[in-house]
């Protein structure tokens, strides 16, 4: 085809070049000035003939960014009406490039968050009314038919979070995530190794940090209360030399033993994760 470039190049010609690199032309340009100087080309342009395709940008934990900051007037471009071909389209230019932006029609933004997170107060109203909101909560089906030292995950799982909701909130209730793992495990040796590790480096932790190291209510949620004292997974009593002996009679009246140890020994012993179930530690 016979295209004059000038109006889309700022008016430069080219050298005799194999290549070259266009930076100041964009494709919507390049339709636009087809159309201007009446070209036709043997095939659309526009694809429209072609069958359209929906895109979908996910964006994890959104709500740990500034968000005004981050998404700036795409906020309202977001809206449906205001998309191309909307009924009240609207575009910006870009403050790099100077080109015009707009949000098409097929791109759906999808935005994850935890509702534990402290951020999350701090979410934008103007982000929360062009977004539908789809609560997804633990499902402990999802693990049914796992069983680890003869406990259904699934149950273990769903008294665990019961708990936590009465003693907490159920934002901070546990995903089942967490205990996917021994899905796919090949073994029963691993699935209580597996059990073992999530226990002591993710499940105790994340205690540690929901009940700000307050043993006593975290003891509530394992229900150590109830096992046998070799199947706590918390240790509040025996963890040292007796307040009698560290101080005087008079001080040690006045004082609450804060003392607690986590007890490794329990992470291995199938009694500590039956001992979780109502009736378990019996």
């Amino acid at each position: 085809i016979e295209l004059s470039i000038l109006s889309l190049n700022s008016g430069k010609r080219m050298v005799q070049q194999t290549l070259y690199l266009l930076p100041r032309i964009n494709w919507n340009e390049l339709v636009e000035e087809l159309q201007r100087q009446d070209i036709s080309l043997p095939f659309s342009l526009n694809d429209s003939g072609a069958e359209k395709r929906n895109y979908v940008l996910i964006i994890d934990e959104i709500n740990r960014g500034n968000i005004s900051r981050i998404f700036g007037e795409l906020i309202t471009l977001l809206e449906p009406d205001k998309r191309k071909g909307g009924a009240d389209e609207r575009s910006v230019i870009l403050p790099y490039s100077k080109d015009s932006f707009s949000v098409p029609d097929n791109l759906y933004v999808l935005g994850t968050m935890n509702t534990a997170d402290k951020s999350l107060a701090q979410l934008d109203l103007a982000l929360r009314r062009r977004f539908e909101f789809v609560e997804q909560m633990p499902e402990p089906k999802l693990l049914a038919g796992v069983s680890v030292h003869g406990v259904d995950i699934a149950e273990l799982m769903d008294v665990l979070n019961q708990r936590i909701e009465v003693l907490l909130d159920r934002d901070h209730m546990l995903g089942h995530a967490y205990f996917w793992p021994l899905k796919t495990a090949e073994s029963d040796e691993q699935r209580e190794q597996l059990l073992a590790d999530i226990f002591a480096k993710r499940i105790i932790p994340l205690l540690q940090e929901y009940f700000f190291a307050d043993w006593e209510r975290i003891g509530w949620v394992l229900n150590d209360s109830q096992k046998p004292p070799a199947a706590r997974f918390i240790e509040l009593t025996n963890v040292g030399r007796s307040m009698a002996d560290l101080f005087p009679q008079d001080v040690a009246e006045q004082i609450s033993d804060r003392r607690y140890r986590i007890n490794p020994n329990a992470f291995t012993d199938p009694a500590a994760y039956r001992g979780i179930l109502p009736g378990g530690g019996a």
